[in-house]
């Protein structure tokens, strides 16, 4: 059964299961923004919640049968199975349960011209750069994406035009909900090895999702990524690639204090210079995904390079927090070996003192399946502090743990607490270095913390 917004006007309400997530609050206020009537509740309260209720959306705390009561239709996110009560409620009361794509989908089926960006990696960064980028051009467009992008005062904006940008997630195969006319595919990695079986089965679920591009639609793929070779070969669509093997490429490449500066070319041509307003040669690549999409809806190259330079970047992206007795604290959201690599790496440009790296692992099946390959990444830090893996979606397995992972990293420290990993760096960070926290749990509080 899909959603379809019509049934869901003024008088209908929609109940939110889980409506603290990122993508959640977003797609419940779009809703409310329509006059539907929205309810919700989540695990905990917080300031997501208060933001809501202050919007008009009553927000309940916990999980319990009756807040489903009277709903016409229930919405939840992966995190939410059917064991829990207020889902299983619904199933007993036969109110429609939902998945979270499914509503976002619904939305996309509004607009013609949607651009869906996908990856393991770059999601976030790469929709934050074309909302700049489409903003800037006028373009008015509506925005979902997965983290905080201050211009647009969250993580969502509606507009009133065709153009929509949002970050579209593999996991469980949600992006197959989406009805991209522009797919975009930064990486393909194994992750989230506790829904896939493995990369095969992962290049075809992003294959797929190139697919659902329609046929005058385009595909807009990583031309030095192996697995989106693989994944896209012979694809019968329009396909721009990027990178150094790509259409669009970055010459010219240099950097200044971690920024990089580049020609633009494409097919040959010589653009423009783009001068980044955020670090790391990754973002380079970015850069071109994003500039990719944007050329093949018309945006002026100038204009890209004016956005992009003047885009520091979405929350948790490299994101200086401030500073912790005199050193500069950052905070970045990878979660996956490869992401963590680029953000330690990254932190290296930027310091010729040490980097402390403060890591929370994220959920039990993803550090117990890529384990060796945390352990290279974070060697690439002078100092490591693990606090206790975050949970997420998974029951503890009573054999994964952060202490594990520590035991591999000769002079890691594994703490029992976030509380804990605060004390710790008071030890160890000195004047000189760089604090970087990194993780996509509770980790963030971490700085208030300190």
């Amino acid at each position: 059964m899909d959603f379809d917004l019509k049934d869901y006007r003024a008088g209908r309400r929609v109940h939110f299961i889980g409506i603290g997530g990122v993508s959640m609050n977003a797609l419940a206020q779009a809703l409310h923004a329509r006059g539907c009537s929205v309810t919700g509740n989540d695990r905990s309260d917080g300031p997501v919640a208060d933001r809501l209720r202050k919007s008009g959306i009553p927000v309940s705390v916990g999980h319990a049968a009756e807040y489903v009561h009277g709903a016409d239709a229930v919405v939840r996110n992966a995190a939410i199975h059917d064991d829990s009560p207020d889902v299983a409620e619904a199933r007993r009361l036969g109110i429609p349960v939902f998945e979270r794509p499914q509503v976002l989908g619904a939305l996309m089926r509004e607009h013609e011209k949607c651009i869906c960006v996908a990856g393991t990696h770059g999601k976030s960064t790469v929709s934050s750069m074309l909302s700049a980028i489409t903003l800037a051009a006028g373009l008015d467009p509506t925005i979902f994406i997965g983290a905080n992008y201050a211009p647009i005062g969250g993580t969502y904006r509606l507009g009133n035009s065709p153009v929509l940008v949002a970050e579209a997630c593999e996991y469980c195969d949600a992006f197959l909900s989406f009805f991209p006319e522009t797919a975009v595919i930064l990486n393909i990695e194994e992750d989230h090895l506790d829904y896939f079986s493995g990369i095969e089965q992962i290049r075809d679920s992003f294959r797929r999702f190139a697919l659902r591009t329609p046929e005058t639609g385009c595909v807009i793929c990583n031309a030095d990524d192996e697995n989106c070779r693989k994944a896209l070969a012979d694809l019968p669509r329009r396909v721009i690639a990027f990178g150094e093997g790509g259409d669009i490429r970055a010459e010219r490449v240099t950097f200044v204090r971690g920024h990089g500066e580049f020609d633009l070319v494409f097919r040959g041509d010589t653009l423009c210079r783009i001068r980044l307003g955020v670090p790391g040669d990754f973002n380079v690549k970015n850069a071109l995904a994003a500039s990719a999409a944007a050329l093949n809806y018309g945006i002026a190259p100038e204009v890209i390079a004016a956005a992009l330079s003047d885009f520091h970047g979405a929350g948790r992206r490299m994101e200086l927090r401030g500073e912790f007795r005199g050193i500069p604290f950052y905070d970045d959201y990878a979660h996956h070996p490869s992401e963590l690599a680029v953000a330690l790496r990254t932190a290296k440009t930027m310091t010729e003192g040490r980097v402390v790296c403060v890591f929370q692992p994220h959920t039990y099946t993803r550090t117990r399946t890529l384990m060796p390959d945390f352990v290279r990444s974070l060697k690439l830090a002078d100092e490591v502090i693990l606090p206790p893996i975050y949970a997420a979606r998974e029951p503890d397995d009573g054999v994964t743990s952060s202490a594990q992972l520590a035991a591999r990293i000769p002079g890691a420290h594994a703490v029992q607490s976030l509380a804990e990993a605060a004390s710790r760096l008071g030890e160890i960070a000195k004047p000189g270095d760089i604090i970087l926290a990194v993780g996509a749990g509770d980790i963030v509080g971490l700085y208030d913390l300190l």
